[in-house]
């Protein structure tokens, strides 16, 4: 069915739990230079790792070794330095900043590559419930919900639950193996708390329905189930590491609120694997038949 995502209101129904994200997106990416060629930069704080130390996507990166200093851009008075500790494949680097405070001064909110105008309202690429700092893009199938939205769909009697998960860098970073096994997936970090466990846990225990808001969110639970013992959902915070392909039995989630992705990505193999190959393909025929807009600001689908 094609409808507008307000409407998204009818196909839920009384004591469903619908899950939702709450991973706010970091000011990540920095601008600068070199400090001995002058040579420029871009920065992607992806995860913290320590005290002033965050694992790093640098471009271009292959200019980029063990040992180079940083100078990064922006502030009247503010001076960051970032040194190079460690590299890694395909830009990866883990550097150490002088001032780990002044990252959220002197960055800037990292929009996806395909977006090439600067947002007006930065605040348009956080969802409305977004409170937990930590990722590097935006959990982009909570964007469609509004506050107006969220309460219409308290008002029908469906539970409202928070889990947090970080995205990370698989979010944009395409799958270049023929074997998806074979893809190192990359690690985010999740907070399930004990109240949303037994939420959940009761709703799975009485027959009603799970929904997750995104893929992310599907991988917070699903990680949370796959560390439980026994039926009953138990907390969890931790370092998701789960990569859902076809053939993954879902423990926890009866459906799914979630855009149209990139080819190639792990997003689509998470998708493909809950609601089957047949109707993925199908459905992403009709949508570009019909003009849907895809990845960030795009069109929604939801999958019972």
């Amino acid at each position: 069915e094609h409808r507008r995502f307000f409407e998204i209101v009818d196909f839920l129904r009384s004591g469903d739990v619908l899950v939702f994200n709450d991973s706010r997106v970091l000011p990540a990416r920095l601008r600068g230079y070199r400090s001995d060629t002058g040579g420029k930069v871009e920065v992607l704080l992806l995860r913290r790792l320590g005290d002033g130390v965050w694992e790093t996507l640098v471009r271009p990166g292959r200019r980029v070794g063990v040992g180079a200093r940083l100078e990064i851009e922006g502030g009247e008075q503010a001076q960051l330095w970032a040194d190079v500790l460690e590299q890694a494949e395909a830009g990866i680097r883990v550097i150490r900043f002088s001032e780990e405070a002044l990252l959220q001064e002197l960055g800037s909110v990292p929009l996806p590559p395909y977006i090439h105008a600067p947002l007006r309202q930065p605040e348009r690429y956080q969802t409305v419930y977004a409170k937990t700092p930590g990722s590097v893009a935006a959990p982009t199938a909570g964007l469609h919900f509004t506050p107006e939205l969220l309460e219409a769909i308290g008002a029908r009697g469906v539970h409202l639950a928070f889990v947090t998960i970080h995205v990370g860098l698989d979010s944009f970073r395409p799958v270049r193996v023929e074997d998806p096994r074979q893809h190192a997936i990359h690690r985010e970090y999740c907070q399930l708390g004990r109240e949303v466990a037994e939420q959940l846990s009761r709703a799975k225990a009485e027959g009603r329905r799970i929904i997750c808001v995104g893929t992310t969110t599907v991988r917070a639970v699903e990680e949370a189930a796959r560390a439980s013992r026994g039926p009953q959902l138990q907390p969890f915070a931790g370092w998701a590491s789960l990569f859902i392909l076809p053939g993954h039995r879902f423990r926890m989630v009866d459906g799914l609120v979630t855009n149209f992705h990139l080819p190639r990505s792990t997003l689509l193999m998470l998708v493909t694997a809950f609601a089957g190959k047949q109707l993925i393909d199908r459905t992403y025929e009709e949508a570009m038949a019909l003009g849907y807009r895809f990845y960030s600001f795009g069109d929604a689908m939801l999958v019972l």
